[in-house]
């Protein structure tokens, strides 16, 4: 199975562990990716990158248009995957966190009919319901259950 992890850059760590245990178990697995390209040409951690939007008000910076071709890069794996895994971990005080990115992640996945697995139980989040509509699947950490 063709399977494209989703979730806050935050948890990339978790994401390439379970990426690799996906590969042992036979998928193909994508995920976002590793470095982007910095306002000076070089490459740069995508942990740098996210540390860096989080500090930046300038509506202007190049930030911004990198984070968009990173959003749209996202949305052209999971058109090439068979269902999308949400790795939502416990983030800003919130268990199960899914933000921004990942609703429209999955927004996208619906639309196209793709399977949608939680790695946790949904979030206690505003737009709950939304999650709840798209009838993801809660696999609890066990990847068998994909």
């Amino acid at each position: 199975m063709k399977i494209c992890l989703c979730g806050s850059i935050a948890f990339y760590d978790q994401m390439v562990e379970v990426r690799r245990r996906l590969e042992n178990l036979g998928n193909d697995v994508m995920l976002p990716p590793a470095e982007i390209i910095d306002a000076e040409g070089k490459k740069i951690s995508v942990t740098e990158f996210y540390n860096l939007r989080k500090n930046v008000s300038d509506e202007e910076s190049w930030l911004w248009q990198r984070k968009r071709e990173a959003i749209k890069d996202h949305f052209d794996k999971i058109t090439w995957c068979d269902a999308i895994l949400v790795m939502n971990y416990d983030k800003k005080g919130i268990a199960n966190y899914i933000g921004g990115n990942t609703l429209l992640e999955m927004g996208i996945a619906l639309y196209l009919n793709k399977p949608i697995y939680l790695w946790q139980p949904i979030p206690e989040i505003d737009y709950k319901e939304e999650i709840l509509a798209m009838f993801p699947v809660v696999i609890d950490g066990d990847l068998k259950k994909i």
